[in-house]
């Protein structure tokens, strides 16, 4: 337990969402590119091995206290496990450079789930282990979440974005059966973990408002998504949604999936999405990871805090502080370490508006 809390995340987390009391809001930061940073090992050293993974993500809790550890499986495992190839970027997340599927034509000769299954793909084995290693020496005090990408950001990581979305409108039957699998692979990457006591994150980019509208969210990803966050419901399981990039057309068909709490980016407006949705879920955001974390000052990074903390402090549903996407890597760890103590300072329970309204 980090030093200037007086609950573990645990305890912070189980009251939070009974609506007991808490020495503190929920602290949650996106700390998966820069995790290596804090034990000087570049993001290449890092994906060489759990233990690896698991000393980043160990070190990042054990330096900042936030309320959840994640295992960093990215958004392009299920395609990888299929096939498709990534570069190697010495301290960089990777990038697909060549697609599993060249053709929609070729699904049903070329998907097989069986390449999803833990036994089969060495990287979901890697974060297996990865995440059995942080329960062994972190589970008492806080949670481990799987983050996954949702459908079709995991249909992107088969088959190029620019096809796909041209796809939607010529050969729509086609991806529907390619959303298909990838839910029904996600469900299964899931599973193993939640049987592992990992919980499952959702982090959906290729569904943002600013590549789909409304329309086409609501036919290619809300039922897949909704199908997912059900089952994960099944195992008794909370699931935090995340969609980047400007989600403010989306916001009432981002609730429809279920989900127990929305992360929203920096690009959408707290305020508003808390008159919109907040008396029906629990609100998660939204700090600028770019303009703030990576390129502002430490003070920066407190004046956001208390922004975010105005707009959402007071949402019907609750409100948990992060960022509005994953911390680049290249953010001082300063920084980190000011939105933790920010968080802590205006987020100290019972809440002071008067600390963060002018």
């Amino acid at each position: 337990m980090h030093k200037d809390d007086q609950m573990t995340p645990k305890e912070r987390m189980g009251a939070f969402f009974s609506g007991k009391e808490v020495d503190r809001i929920p602290i949650i930061p996106f700390v998966t590119a820069v995790s290596g940073k804090v034990i000087g090992m570049t993001h290449r050293e890092k994906r060489q091995s759990a233990k690896n993974f698991f000393l980043c993500q160990s070190a990042c809790y054990e330096r900042f206290g936030h309320d959840s550890i994640s295992v960093e499986y990215g958004l392009h495992g299920i395609g990888t496990a299929l096939g498709s190839k990534t570069n190697d970027p010495e301290d960089n997340v990777p990038a697909i450079i060549d697609h599993y599927l060249k053709d929609l034509n070729d699904l049903d000769k070329k998907l097989d789930l069986s390449k999803v299954e833990r036994k089969n793909d060495p990287w979901a084995q890697l974060h297996y282990e990865m995440a059995q290693m942080t329960l062994e020496k972190h589970g008492e005090e806080v949670g481990v979440s799987l983050s996954t990408p949702g459908p079709i950001t995991a249909a992107s990581s088969l088959y190029p974005i620019e096809k796909l979305l041209r796809s939607t409108r010529k050969e729509p039957e086609k991806v529907h059966e390619l959303l298909r699998f990838t839910t029904d692979a996600l469900k299964i990457l899931a599973k193993e973990f939640m049987d592992g006591g990992v919980g499952i994150s959702l982090c959906d980019p290729v569904a943002s408002g600013t590549i789909l509208s409304e329309k086409a969210y609501r036919e290619f990803v809300l039922p897949y998504t909704k199908e997912i966050i059900d089952f994960i419901h099944s195992y008794g399981k909370s699931v935090t949604y995340h969609v980047c990039g400007d989600t403010s057309a989306l916001t009432e068909a981002l609730v429809e999936t279920g989900c127990n709490t929305l992360s929203i980016d920096n690009r959408v407006s707290l305020e508003d999405t808390k008159k919109r949705v907040g008396d029906k879920i629990v609100l998660m955001g939204n700090v600028d990871p770019i303009t703030t974390m990576m390129q502002g000052t430490p003070k920066d990074v407190e004046e956001n805090v208390k922004l975010c903390f105005r707009q959402g402090y007071d949402n019907p549903k609750k409100y948990i502080l992060s960022t509005g996407c994953g911390i680049p890597i290249d953010s001082p760890l300063e920084n980190i370490d000011a939105f933790m103590a920010a968080g802590r300072k205006y987020g100290k329970w019972p809440l002071n508006p008067e600390l963060f309204i002018e």
